[in-house]
């Protein structure tokens, strides 16, 4: 374990746009923390940020980063690599941070949990609205609506341009670029439900303790090949019922729409990110309402990459860890596979869970 008289060495594999743009320059702005390595294709781009942020050491080959000494790892690379990569991290000794989806294939989301734990690291996941002030209240409010029975959990966002071929005017002036195969190839975890309804469910999931046990979806494609709008029946394993939605249909110029409504035997708690509500409803006309400063919620990730470096200093706590990306990483595969399957439905084992916590 670091402690805080150290330099927290720091290493970044898959330094792509939303690493440089939001990762990098968080760990950049502390001064306990040593740029120690950078990793990603393209040496043009390896060397723009490795002069930029004055990384000690810039590689194609991630693997050569695991005979640097550090202490920290964030895997910002396509989804399709996050377990390999972060677990080789894990195993190595570093705390890691690894952008959401934590992986694609929920036995590996549920090893990489068991990794962390038997290495005695912390494992977080790159929700940045886990991190945002207050929103935990709602974890609060939720234990006085007694035994949840049903969810509705809803994302949307003006992401239509990156699932579907079109221009990616917001990002034209920055000098690392999305890579469209991230979010576009079905191999590598393209598509709505993996690239963005993982935000609602990772806040779902650290709220409160359901986990899913069947889903039945159906995905709305084309012309894409991946899914651009997403709607999923779903069972979870203490019986309740749920709804889950997604949809890159938001105009552009407008924000994240993230609402969240958990029905309990008495009561019911409503989060709606984009208005900033917070709302307990209990019997007899009860109402409780969060006060909520006005762009508190406003969505960026800064958040978890500050989270990792405390954590590596022996302070704070981890607000996205692993089994909240597992648990959302089993109902994303549930959604898309069932989805694919034409609304088949996907019985999640229960297993896994109990092996890895």
């Amino acid at each position: 374990m670091t402690h805080s008289k150290d330099a927290v060495k720091a290493a970044i594999i898959g330094a792509g746009h939303f690493a440089y743009r939001m990762h990098i320059p968080v760990l950049a702005g502390r001064p306990e923390v040593v740029l120690d390595s950078v990793c990603r294709l393209g040496r043009k781009e390896l060397e723009l940020i490795r002069d930029e942020f004055g990384f000690a050491f810039a590689t194609e080959d991630w693997r050569e980063v695991l005979e640097r000494d550090i202490d920290i790892a964030v895997i910002a690379s396509p989804h399709n690599l996050h377990y390999e990569q972060a677990k080789a991290f894990l195993e190595k000794g570093c705390h890691v941070l690894v952008e959401k989806p934590m992986c694609l294939d929920p036995e590996e989301a549920w090893e990489l949990v068991e990794v962390a734990r038997r290495a005695g690291r912390e494992l977080l996941v790159a929700y940045g609205w886990n991190y945002k002030p207050g929103l935990d209240e709602m974890r609060e409010m939720i234990s006085q609506i007694g035994e949840i029975e049903h969810v509705v959990c809803h994302m949307a966002s003006f992401t239509r341009s990156i699932f579907s071929g079109g221009e990616l005017a917001n990002w034209r002036h920055i000098a690392i670029q999305p890579e469209r195969s991230t979010w576009e190839a079905p191999d590598q975890g393209g598509g709505y439900a993996y690239g963005q309804l993982s935000h609602a469910l990772g806040i779902l999931f650290w709220l409160t303790d359901l986990r899913c046990a069947a889903v039945r979806s159906m995905l709305f494609e084309a012309p894409s090949t991946i899914d651009l709008h997403d709607a999923a029946a779903v069972r979870f394993a203490n019986g309740a019922t749920g709804v889950f939605s997604g949809s890159c249909g938001v105009p552009q110029g407008h924000g994240f729409e993230v609402d969240l409504r958990i029905y309990g035997s008495h009561g019911s708690v409503l989060l709606d990110i984009e208005t900033e509500r917070l709302v307990l409803k209990l019997p007899d006309g009860e109402t409780r309402e969060a006060r909520v400063p006005a762009g508190a919620w406003k969505y960026s990730c800064e958040g978890p990459a500050d989270r990792l470096v405390d954590i590596a200093l022996g302070q704070g706590s981890n607000e996205s860890p692993g089994h909240v990306g597992a648990r959302a990483v089993e109902a994303l595969h549930a959604i898309v596979t069932s989805g694919q399957a034409g609304g088949a439905e996907q019985i999640i084992s229960q297993t896994q869970k109990a092996a890895a916590e």
